[in-house]
């Protein structure tokens, strides 16, 4: 059924209200035609009434009566469908509550993100730092070492042959001399 044929919960009751009130009306007239057949019989004793009138309205009543139960059965589906529908919107409901609280918690953590970075960075570059640190001492000492020895050769190679021997610029090709370099030393 589309939309545009279910009827809403609203025209369901006052087409079961409307029903209703013909029933009565009908119960009413029922009545009436009781009583005056009733009158009449007490009065003409002879008088048997016909059977056509009251079965016409016991098939009204009845026929009336079997709408109204389809009414109500209407009713009452649309009532469980109504409930059925609170349901699924409460659950719906708490899926969204409960889904924003942790879209608030992720968004928390996002912020939170770089600042962590920033201290898990600075913790594993500490011992880095350090090892640079070790290895430039290192090296300023092996530097140091290296022009003591350097030092001692050449005053021991000046007292063997009385002159101090440094190295030529004529012996490398181009005639200039690529010095080592050691860093920041």
């Amino acid at each position: 059924m589309s939309q545009t044929e279910t009827p809403t919960m609203q025209s369901l009751q006052a087409e079961v209200s409307r029903l209703r009130e013909d029933l009565q009306m009908r119960d009413q007239l029922v009545q009436q035609l009781s009583q005056e057949l009733f009158r009449l019989v007490k009065g003409k004793s002879d008088f048997t009434p016909t059977a056509q009138v009251p079965e016409e309205y016991v098939a009204q009543m009845r026929s009336l009566r079997e709408q109204l139960q389809g009414v109500e059965e209407q009713v009452q589906f649309y009532q469980e469908e109504i409930a059925k529908r609170d349901r699924e919107r409460e659950t719906l409901e708490q899926s969204v509550a409960e889904l924003t609280e942790r879209s608030r918690m992720l968004e928390q953590v996002v912020q939170e993100l770089p600042e962590i970075y920033r201290q898990k960075f600075a913790e594993r570059i500490e011992p880095v730092k350090e090892k640079v640190e070790a290895l430039q001492r290192e090296n300023r000492r092996l530097h140091a070492e290296l022009q003591s020895v350097s030092y001692r050769l050449a005053v021991r190679t000046r007292r063997r042959s009385g002159r101090l021997e440094l190295p030529s610029l004529s012996d490398t090709p181009g005639g200039s001399v690529s010095l080592p370099t050691f860093g920041n030393a």
